[in-house]
């Protein structure tokens, strides 16, 4: 590596302020702060307080950051140590390192795409009886709906069937608010993080009932698994050690129940609210995005109802139908893309290191944005419009690596698969159950918290195609 002298300045993020830094800019408009930057260069410095962050805005920089240099850029940085208060060491926060390759192989049959459809029948049925009790015509907090929904399939894809109604209602109940108070440790001074604040202690508490509720889920779960006997085990297939109780209504986390190498109690628990996290706040601001986008483009929405019918004419979604629906695949990744969902992500230096000719000091947070990639305009033109075509075979390879939704390498998201099953059952499942939707509050605005959400956004749903 050049000497740091040799090496490029690194430009300044203007506005900052003394003690706080860029702080006030990103609490107030973090998203236009953030894409503000591509302007500045291809790495910018900013101020988190009065400590230096180094923002990425080149794609091509970001994946060296990920994957060809990862091993100078580790799982760190402000947001990560944020998180790590509320997910311990999950898959998502453990740092990189023996313990981290570990558990990512012993979770890795949880996610494998024949053991995830294992649970498309009973999340299927979840979503169906959720989604057909609206109440027809009424204004819905869409946001709240999807986050639910999202919640609720999750549950029933980790745990198996039959979790009692009040852990479902609780989790629904915390998350929110302990999403709120997680970003707000993020992006406040840590001195202040670490004062007896009312708003402190009550996110402390939360977080404390979040792992008794995640406790009472392990302990019904394996209260409730079927002890498999010898023949069992001598019926399984070769290959998929969970075949068995899978077909006995087992969830996803069996796999880490069971498994050769049991975690620990302190990291089932962290593992679980690291998965719970990852597919109900992602998943539920994907899903509100796309019925918004779907209710402004009559054309997107006449294509995919049209595909539907095509694929399932008459009769309801079954899990084997997900595949036979590319069309609405290209619009989750689009409202994906548009949208986020996340906006922030840091690592750390674990070394002086050059990176696009500008020197990054050993420590030093290094900021990648999926937001602000997304909306480059020289990988997607007009980044504001909305255009599921931009993901046709033909198109498609313009995005040229700017789409890191997902991230990469090697701490790319585990769960990407069960993210598009998910998603694709969601949103299958309320066109097919409501003919109609219609947008019903003025257009929502993107609010970045942890993932990009809509500030204010109620559809209602009608059961006639025309009004």
């Amino acid at each position: 590596m050049r000497s740091p002298s040799t090496l490029s300045p690194t430009p300044a993020a203007p506005g900052g302020l003394p003690l706080i830094g860029h702080v006030h800019r990103l609490a107030r408009d973090p998203l236009a702060f953030i894409t503000s930057l591509r302007e500045r260069g291809d790495v910018v410095r900013i101020r988190m307080g009065p400590t230096p962050a180094y923002v990425v805005t080149d794609p091509a920089l970001t994946r060296r950051v990920l994957v060809t240099d990862a091993a100078d850029f580790a799982k760190g940085g402000r947001i990560i140590d944020a998180l790590r208060v509320f997910f311990g060491d999950g898959l998502a926060t453990v740092a990189d390192g023996d313990t981290h390759l570990r558990n990512r192989r012993l979770m890795q049959p949880m996610f494998n795409k024949a053991h995830i459809e294992t649970r498309g029948p009973d999340m299927i049925d979840q979503v169906r009886s959720m989604v057909r009790d609206w109440p027809e015509g009424s204004p819905r907090d869409v946001f709240a709906d999807m986050n639910d929904v999202a919640l609720a399939v999750f549950l029933a894809a980790l745990f198996g069937t039959g979790l009692p109604d009040h852990l479902q209602s609780e989790f629904t109940a915390l998350m929110p608010e302990i999403m709120k108070g997680t970003i707000r440790q993020t992006v406040l001074p840590s001195w202040l993080t670490r004062l007896p604040l009312p708003a402190h202690r009550a996110h402390a508490s939360r977080v404390r009932r979040l792992r008794e509720l995640v406790d009472q889920a392990i302990d019904h779960r394996r209260s409730s698994a079927p002890v498999s006997s010898p023949l069992d085990e001598a019926a399984e297939p070769q290959g998929c050690p969970h075949a068995a109780r899978a077909r006995q209504g087992a969830g996803l986390f069996d796999a880490l129940l069971d498994a050769r190498q049991p975690l620990t109690h302190q990291q089932l628990q962290d593992e679980a609210i690291t998965l719970l996290t990852g597919a109900i706040e992602t998943t539920g601001t994907t899903l509100a995005w796309t019925l918004y986008e779907i209710s402004q483009n009559p054309r997107v929405e006449e294509r995919l109802r049209a595909e539907l019918s095509s694929v399932c004419p008459g009769r309801p979604l079954v899990a084997d139908d997900l595949d036979r629906l590319p069309y609405a695949r290209r619009v989750l990744r689009e409202s994906i893309r548009k949208y986020g969902p996340a906006w922030m992500v840091t690592r750390t230096a674990t070394r002086d290191v050059s990176l696009g000719g500008h020197h990054i000091p050993e420590g030093a947070d290094v900021v990648w944005s999926p937001y602000l990639h997304q909306h480059d305009p020289a990988f997607f033109p007009e980044p504001d419009v909305f255009d599921p075509d931009r993901w046709t075979a033909e198109r498609a390879h313009l995005a040229r690596g700017s789409f890191l939704a997902f991230g990469d390498g090697r701490r790319k998201c585990i769960g990407e698969n069960f993210a598009w099953m998910e998603l694709q059952i969601i949103l299958a499942t309320i066109l097919q159950t409501w003919p109609r939707l219609c947008l019903t509050s003025r257009r929502p605005r993107a609010q970045a918290v942890v993932t990009v959400k809509p500030d204010a956004m109620t559809l209602a749903f009608h059961r006639r195609a025309t009004a």
